[in-house]
C-alpha cells in the first residue's frame, strides 16, 4: 500500500520531507531535517504523558497526533528548545505484524513539541493501528478508522458526540465508558478545556488563575489531557473537533471578549489571548494543517462525508458572530424587556463566508442524512413558566434572523433529513426544529439532539426545575435531562437513533453507564419519535 503526501504538504518545500522507504511517503509535522540514528534524546519521564490521538477521518486519510511532554504541567512540557525526531508506525493489525509504513516526523518547540501527521492513500472504511517512539520511549497503541468511500452505501455508521469537560466539576467517568463503545468516530462540540480560575469545586485547576498566555493554555491542556479516561477515548477512535467559548473565554463573540460590569474592554489584549488559545487548541488536538491558526484566526468549519449515508458539517458559532445583545450573555432578558436587537437581520451567527460555505455544502450533498455539528442551542427555548418568555442571548435565540436564514435556507434547498448536534448547555435535549416555533402546527424542518456535559455542572440530576419549565413551555421539545454523559448515534439509511448515555455521578469514581432515553428520526419524516 502506498501512503501519499497530503495535498497540503505537497505545497511545502521539498526540504521539509524525508525520503521514502520502499512503501510510502508521509506528511511530516511542520518542518524536518534528515533523521540521524544517533539523535535519541533522553527524557526525565515518559514523553507520551498526554497520550496520542487521531482525527479528521476521510475515506483515504486520517491525522495522527501526539505531543511530547514528560512534565506536562510545565510551560514547555519539560522539553528542550529544539526539534526532536518522533518515529511512528502504522499497521493494519494491533500486533503490528502487517506494518504499512514506518517513518519520522519532527516535534518542534514552536508547536509545543506536538506532531500532526496526515496519512493519505489509506483504504476506506477500515481500522488502522499506530504508535509513536521518541528516543527509547514508545507510546501505547492507538486505533483509528477511515470513513467509508464517498460512493459507498454503508448499512450503518455509529458515533458519539460529547462536550463540556470542566476539570473542576468532576471526573471523566463517561469517557471510560465511551472508550468501550463500538464507534466509528467521536465528535467533540467544544469546551474541551475551561479557561476559568480555580473555584470552590471538586478539583483544582493548574494554573489556579484564569488562563491568558500561551504558556497558561499549554499547561491547562497538559492537565486536562493527563486524564487517563480522556486518553483512552482518544486512543480508541478518530475525533472530529469543534471549538466553543471556554476554549478561549466564556461567551466571547468574534473579536469581542466577554463584557462584564466594571470591566474595561481591551480588544487588542483579547486578540492576543484568543491567538494563544487557538494556538494551544491546535497543538493539543488531532487537527489537519488547514486548521493551523494564522494571524487572522483559525478555520475550524469543514465537512466530512460517510459514504452516501451522511454528511457532517462542523460549524464555528464563536469566531464570526455578532456580539450578544440586550445585556451580558449570562443574563437572559425576556421579551417583556424589549429586545428587538435579537431580531435584527443584519446580525449574523456564522458570518457571511461560513454561511455561504454551508449552503454550498448542503446543496452539493447527495447524502441521506445532512448533519450540522453546532455548539449552541438552535431550537427556541422559552425558560419562563407561564406568562412572558425568557431566552438565552448567547444561543440562537439571541440571533433569530440568522436562525431563520439558516433553517429557511435548508428548506429552500430541499435539504433532506436535517439533524443538528449541539453541546454547551450541559443538558440533554431532543427537539423538533420548526418553521415557526410559536406555532406547534407549523412544518417541522429537522431535528436537534443536544448532549449534556461530560463533567461540567457536577453530578447533575435526572430532571431539574429548569428542565420541567422548558418541557412545559416548548411544545417542540420532547426530552430534557440534566445528568452527565454523551449521546450515541446509530445512523442507518431508514432511521437515525440517538441514545442518551448517562452516568449517575461524576464526583466519585466508578459510576456505571446507562441509556436514559432513546429517540429516532425516520428517513423522510422529520420529527422525533421514541425509540
Amino acid at each position: 500500500m502506498a501512503i501519499s503526501l497530503s495535498r497540503h504538504a505537497r505545497t511545502l518545500s521539498r526540504r521539509h520531507f524525508l525520503g521514502t522507504t520502499g512503501l510510502s511517503l508521509v506528511a511530516l509535522s511542520h518542518g524536518a531535517s534528515r533523521f540521524r540514528e544517533n539523535d535519541r534524546p533522553a527524557f526525565p519521564d515518559t514523553p507520551f504523558s498526554l497520550g496520542m490521538a487521531s482525527g479528521e477521518p476521510a475515506p483515504d486519510s486520517v491525522v495522527l497526533w501526539t505531543r511530547l511532554a514528560p512534565r506536562p504541567l510545565e510551560p514547555a512540557g519539560g522539553m528542550p528548545a529544539r526539534k526532536v525526531p518522533v518515529r511512528y508506525e502504522v499497521a493494519t493489525d494491533e500486533g503490528f505484524r502487517n506494518v504499512i509504513t514506518r517513518n519520522v516526523a519532527f516535534a518542534v518547540p514552536e508547536l509545543a513539541h506536538s506532531v500532526h501527521v496526515t496519512l493519505e492513500g489509506l483504504q476506506p472504511g477500515r481500522d488502522y493501528f499506530y504508535r509513536f517512539r521518541a528516543g527509547n520511549e514508545i507510546s501505547p497503541v492507538g486505533r483509528t478508522r477511515t470513513a467509508p468511500a464517498v460512493d459507498a452505501d454503508p448499512s450503518k455508521v455509529t458515533f458519539a458526540f460529547a462536550s463540556c469537560q470542566n476539570y473542576l466539576d468532576g471526573l471523566y467517568t463517561a469517557y471510560r465508558h465511551l472508550a468501550e463503545e463500538d464507534l466509528d468516530f467521536v465528535v467533540h462540540l467544544g469546551d474541551y478545556i475551561y479557561e476559568i480560575a480555580t473555584r470552590d469545586r471538586l478539583r483544582a485547576h493548574v494554573p489556579d488563575h484564569e488562563v491568558q498566555s500561551l504558556d497558561d493554555y499549554r499547561i491547562r491542556y497538559g492537565q486536562y489531557k493527563s486524564e487517563p479516561e480522556l486518553q483512552a477515548a482518544h486512543a480508541a477512535f478518530p475525533w472530529i473537533m469543534a471549538i466553543d467559548d471556554h476554549d478561549v473565554e466564556n461567551n466571547f463573540a468574534a473579536e469581542i471578549p466577554q463584557v462584564e460590569p466594571g470591566r474595561e474592554v481591551d480588544v487588542e489584549a483579547f486578540l492576543r489571548r484568543r491567538a494563544a488559545a487557538f494556538q494551544a487548541f491546535y497543538e493539543n488536538l488531532p487537527l489537519g494543517l488547514e486548521s493551523r491558526p494564522s494571524n487572522t484566526g483559525m478555520r475550524t468549519y469543514r465537512s466530512f462525508t460517510f459514504g452516501r449515508l451522511a454528511e457532517l458539517n462542523v460549524l464555528d458559532t464563536r469566531q464570526y458572530r455578532a456580539n450578544q445583545v440586550c445585556g451580558p450573555a449570562d443574563e437572559e432578558p425576556t421579551r417583556e424587556v424589549p429586545c428587538d436587537d435579537r431580531l435584527d437581520p443584519s446580525r449574523s451567527m456564522l458570518g457571511a463566508e461560513q454561511e455561504a460555505w454551508l449552503f454550498d455544502s448542503v446543496e452539493a450533498s447527495d447524502a441521506r442524512w445532512n448533519v450540522l455539528a453546532n455548539q449552541i442551542l438552535m431550537f427556541q427555548r422559552d425558560a419562563q413558566l407561564g406568562d412572558g418568555e425568557l431566552f438565552g442571548m448567547d444561543h440562537w435565540d439571541g440571533y433569530v434572523a440568522a436562525r431563520d436564514r439558516l433553517l429557511g435556507g435548508m428548506t429552500e434547498r430541499d435539504v433532506e433529513n436535517l439533524v443538528v448536534l449541539t453541546g454547551d448547555a450541559h443538558i440533554n435535549y431532543a427537539a423538533d426544529l420548526k418553521e415557526d416555533f410559536d406555532d406547534p402546527a407549523s412544518r417541522t424542518i429537522g431535528t436537534e439532539f443536544a448532549g449534556t456535559s461530560i463533567s461540567s455542572g457536577g453530578d447533575g440530576t435526572d430532571r431539574s426545575a429548569l428542565d420541567e419549565v422548558v418541557l412545559a413551555e416548548n411544545d417542540h421539545l420532547h426530552f430534557a435531562n440534566s445528568q452527565r454523559g454523551y449521546v450515541r448515534c446509530t445512523v442507518r439509511p431508514e432511521q437515525w437513533q440517538a441514545d442518551f448515555r448517562v452516568v449517575s455521578q461524576v464526583t466519585s469514581p466508578g459510576a456505571p453507564i446507562s441509556t436514559r432515553a432513546g429517540y429516532v428520526v425516520e428517513n423522510g419524516n422529520p420529527g422525533i419519535l421514541p425509540a
